[in-house]
């Protein structure tokens, strides 16, 4: 679950209710469905059961293709089974999870693959639909990391969140603004998308967030009664090539590193990973869940988070 997307529930109008209180007892529940595939991936994640078809398939696309990409290069998924699917007693709010490391001893670039949907029902009716792939590189390279989010809190509006935030300094390093923004023309896909009258710009509520995308993040809200066609026509491509544009150039590019670097590029990386489980997942977590669901999700995250900071 991506940090964009859960701080996007409580900026969301219309799935807030202070008469809201998430019971403090939950449950697993899982089916026959969530067995696992060739490629190591759950069903239950696979599934992505709350969503459109073309917003299924897009995310069934985007992960398939890291898995054959990547697959050689990522341990299997470790995450306990009650963390990698829950939910809340009531089961009005369900997530699923599938979290991948870098092979250390395979020459691995890769720190982890982070693969995941959320679906949470309002009080007052309307539900939000959150899919979410992640993938962050370890400091043997200085390229940058890949984030994707698909947000939906309504049949016709929907938050895009598409980017490859840099793990470096733009003004200190115009070179590197160059190799991974310029000359890949990433620019030209955010415009494609924001010259579209049903497509208006999202401005994140949190700072932190807007630190931490880069000059040409797409970040997007999308209204119109035409989504599953917008999906489909329009964010479709460009997060598949955005992706494409991540694997060829930043995963299997090849960066020099120095060793003075390495130091300051895993750092940078603790920091990232600090923030997303403490400030944002730790709070919004428990109140989603429950106190023991969300505890239990986040010391696993934390376990994986800490051994993969290399």
């Amino acid at each position: 679950m991506a940090l964009i997307a859960t701080h996007f529930f409580y900026s969301s109008p219309s799935l807030q209710n202070s008469s809201y209180s998430p019971p403090l007892r939950h449950r697993f529940s899982c089916s026959a469905s969530s067995s696992v595939t060739q490629h190591g991936v759950r069903r239950g994640f696979m599934d992505f059961p709350y969503v459109s078809a073309p917003h299924k398939d897009l995310m069934v696309d985007l992960v398939s293709t890291v898995e054959t990409r990547l697959g050689s290069f990522l341990n299997p998924c470790t995450l306990p089974t009650d963390v990698q699917s829950y939910q809340n007693e009531t089961g009005t709010a369900r997530a699923a999870m599938h979290l991948r490391s870098g092979i250390s001893m395979h020459s691995s670039m890769i720190d982890f693959v982070l693969g995941s949907w959320l679906h949470c029902e309002s009080p007052s009716g309307g539900a939000l639909n959150v899919t979410s792939l992640t993938a962050y590189l370890n400091s043997s390279t200085d390229a940058p990391n890949l984030l994707l989010d698909l947000i939906q809190n309504s049949p016709t509006s929907m938050v895009v969140i598409l980017d490859l935030p840099p793990r470096k300094d733009l003004v200190l390093d115009p070179d590197y603004l160059k190799t991974f923004y310029e000359d890949t023309r990433l620019d030209r896909q955010r415009q494609r998308l924001e010259k579209l009258p049903e497509v208006r710009p999202y401005l994140s509520s949190s700072l932190y967030v807007r630190s931490l995308v880069s000059p040409t993040a797409i970040l997007v809200t999308i209204e119109t009664e035409r989504l599953e066609e917008m999906i489909q026509t329009h964010v479709a491509p460009i997060a598949k090539e955005m992706l494409k544009t991540w694997l060829d150039v930043c995963a299997f590019g090849e960066r020099t590193v120095a060793e003075s670097e390495k130091a300051y590029l895993k750092k940078r990386q603790e920091m990232s990973k600090i923030k997303t489980v403490e400030i944002d997942l730790a709070s919004n977590l428990p109140t989603l869940f429950g106190q023991e669901t969300g505890n239990r999700v986040l010391e696993a995250l934390r376990e994986v988070f800490e051994t993969t900071s290399v």
